[in-house]
């Protein structure tokens, strides 16, 4: 299978891999031929990216994370709990959701028992999804990210919950923003940025006082944006102030942003977001926990098609859990451009001259 943008997605071409609805069903299953009226669809429907099947590429599958299971009861959770917030003045009622712990515990166990299964597996982009809201989208994302780098750190079972549970609800604040504004397909103005700001606030208040949620959760929901120099919000508060939780969501929830289609621009590649996390290393982002997340995230995605300095073109195959930046790379075409006619395979953790110089989508 061959990872593609949809916006290089043409006419003809099969998925490879199924995408899902919002709720967490197959909207266009796999094996399907796409045309321009699917393509577009997708495009509206807010999909960055899509595998797609081709000779070149047979035999590169991309694992799936999380079961059909336990993906529809998470999308399904999230979706129905936060659009039942949106209705509401949580902020001024005195009147809670105390069944929100009780509700996402079952499908967080879930989460943690399927990410287990697959540890050692480097961390994909989410799954293709469409969806009519990015909060929904991004919440698991969020949590599936967080999730798998608590259990690389090492944190217990219940830690380890509390994290997930952190990651799943820190963005819980926005079901009281004003939609409208939150969906804007533009730049903000200041009055509007400070209005969206209010949503760490906002999710920490509907958390804190909450049965069956622990205290540290609501601690997510409230510093997830904020940053190590003291540069983030809403406090402002340093390094030794933002709790751990709060710091490993804040790296998840700033990779997903950046590598999520949004109505206002395309999504960046995930070498790239790490480019620019990095940029914040020690200052913005805790330096030990992006080494530990450059070390998880597969920096090229499987089946993502790329350009190597030797001058020749080819498709990543195989992930290397111990050099991510250096995959096993199926080769495509020589420096010329011209197709090898032959089944030919570059391990760059092996050819330290050979380095990736970018994706490729023209194909």
């Amino acid at each position: 299978m061959r990872w593609l943008p949809i916006t290089s997605c043409r006419s003809g071409m099969k998925l490879a891999k199924s995408v899902y609805s919002e709720e967490g069903l197959i909207l266009l299953g796999a094996h399907v031929e796409l045309n321009d009226s699917y393509i577009q669809r997708l495009k509206d429907m807010g999909v960055g990216f899509v595998y797609i099947e081709d000779q070149e590429t047979e035999g590169i599958e991309a694992p799936n994370l999380l079961s059909d299971q336990t993906r529809q009861e998470a999308n399904y959770r999230i979706r129905k709990e936060f659009k039942s917030l949106m209705g509401k003045d949580m902020i001024k009622s005195r009147v809670g959701s105390s069944h929100l712990g009780k509700t996402f515990s079952p499908v967080l166990d879930q989460i943690i028992d399927d990410l287990s299964s697959h540890q050692e597996a480097m961390v994909m982009l989410g799954d293709i999804q469409a969806t009519d809201d990015y909060i929904f989208r991004h919440s698991l994302n969020v949590c599936v990210y967080t999730t798998l780098f608590g259990l690389r750190y090492g944190y217990e079972r219940e830690e380890l919950k509390q994290l997930s549970m952190g990651a799943m609800l820190h963005d819980i604040g926005k079901t009281q923003l004003n939609q409208k504004v939150l969906k804007k397909p533009g730049k903000l103005t200041e009055e509007e940025y400070q209005h969206v700001k209010l949503h760490t606030e906002y999710g920490f208040r509907i958390l804190k006082d909450e049965p069956n949620i622990p205290l540290v959760v609501a601690h997510c929901a409230f510093q997830h944006h904020e940053r190590l120099n003291g540069s983030g919000y809403p406090r402002g508060i340093g390094e030794t102030g933002i709790h751990e939780f709060a710091k490993w969501i804040a790296i998840a929830d700033s990779y997903d942003a950046m590598t999520t289609h949004r109505v206002y621009r395309n999504a960046r590649m995930p070498h790239e977001a790490l480019e620019i996390l990095y940029t914040g290393a020690g200052t913005l982002y805790d330096q030990a926990m992006l080494c530990l997340f450059r070390d998880t995230i597969a920096v090229y995605p499987l089946g993502m098609t790329v350009q190597l300095s030797t001058g020749e073109s080819g498709v990543v195959a195989k992930l290397n859990p111990i050099y991510p930046q250096r995959p096993v790379i199926r080769l495509l075409t020589d420096p010329d451009g011209v197709p090898y006619a032959d089944l030919r395979e570059k391990d760059l953790a092996e050819s330290l001259n050979i380095t990736i110089l970018g994706a490729k989508f023209d194909i």
